[in-house]
């Protein structure tokens, strides 16, 4: 891109996270349909080379690690074929629900104390909206932190799901503080009312129902603390070179940065010849258009108005970030990117930037 000096501008690399030792936890995120699950895969194959074990983690209900490294998946860690240390997990977090509603009941049909607790849990999770989703991802978190992995990616859902995911230790830490400032006015009628669902006084009801919440509490409050440190977590924007792809980013930056989570790389995917920039290739064109057949004229025609609407939308996904941000072009192939050795080469491509000014 000529119209660039790109001289003083941050390494347009996904180098710094490689290099970022403290990184636990980084997010891949956009738009659908821009390269998410391609570019964590990737990511993740870089990380590798550096760390002792990394976990990729699919949080979109319409998994697709399993046909990028073109092999079966499931809900438990899995090796990547040809490494020591990859892993790959695809997790549905309203099945995880399902799941952990279904514990409670069976708890709450046992005859041990806690059944009061339990059942009064599984309405709550299913009464306040949002809460169920929430709590989802809280036991998400706990499983993940479980694996015991340097560092987790998370191929993400697109940008709307994404934030509200983000936004759950938020929106959980809030809603538990408010039942905890209830329970010096109202706490007798919450022990009565996890009485009237089995076992128990009141009053061990109410000790165990807090204790339940505060639990709860503690694990959000430590995960919403390693989301807004960024030595600890980073989120990594991916996108398009057209309108819509531009302006989804700016707000998916604008809510991060609300959110107070990390936020300093952008991978623009599918960039017809990064390396060269479309005045370039018009001289060109206009100098040998005659030479070419009808057919290969109106193909180079379509391809040139691409390419200017990309660099167009390339500029100013420089002018917003430039300055501020690692901005990375990935190049847009003749083939799909799928199974570990397209994978291992194209991942190259997020670590040795390429040369702009070459022509």
């Amino acid at each position: 891109m000529a119209d660039f000096d790109d001289s003083e501008l941050p390494e347009p690399s996904l180098k710094n996270i490689i290099d970022q030792e403290s990184l636990q936890w980084v997010f891949v995120g956009g738009k659908g349909g821009v390269g998410k699950t391609t570019t964590s895969c990737c990511l993740g194959v870089q990380l590798a080379k550096s760390r002792k074990k990394v976990l990729i983690v699919s949080t979109d209900p319409a998994h697709n690690l399993s046909d990028a490294f073109c092999q079966k998946i499931g809900r438990e860690p899995t090796p990547i074929q040809g490494f020591t240390n990859l892993s790959a997990m695809e997790i549905d977090a309203n099945d995880d629900m399902e799941k952990m509603q279904q514990s409670m009941v069976e708890s709450a049909d046992s005859s041990d104390d806690e059944s009061g607790v339990s059942s009064l849990m599984a309405e709550l999770t299913s009464s306040i909206p949002g809460i169920d989703e929430a709590m989802s991802f809280s036991e998400l978190m706990k499983q993940v932190q479980s694996l015991d992995y340097d560092v987790v990616v998370f191929d993400t859902a697109p940008t709307g799901h994404t934030l509200r995911l983000l936004s759950f230790p938020t929106i959980l830490e809030k809603a538990l503080g408010k039942v905890m400032e209830l329970k010096d006015r109202f706490g007798g009628l919450i022990g009565q009312a996890s009485a009237m669902f089995g076992g128990g006084t009141p009053g061990q009801m109410q000790d165990m129902l807090l204790g339940r919440l505060e639990e709860t509490r503690a694990v959000i409050n430590k995960v919403n603390d390693a989301f807004q440190d960024p030595d600890l977590t980073t989120f990594v924007c991916v996108c398009i070179p057209e309108f819509l792809s531009i302006y989804e980013t700016e707000r998916l930056v604008q809510e991060l940065s609300k959110f107070g989570i990390d936020s300093h790389n952008i991978v623009v995917n599918q960039v017809l010849f990064p390396e060269k920039d479309a005045e370039e290739l018009s001289e060109w064109l206009d100098a040998n258009k005659a030479l070419l057949p009808k057919e290969a004229q109106e193909i180079c025609g379509k391809m040139m108005a691409r390419k200017k609407m990309q660099d167009k939308y390339i500029g100013q996904c420089f002018d917003l970030y430039g300055d501020d941000f690692n901005v990375t072009l990935m190049p847009l192939l003749d083939y799909e990117v799928r199974g570990v050795s397209k994978l291992k080469t194209f991942s190259e491509n997020l670590t040795n930037p390429i040369d702009m000014e070459e022509s």
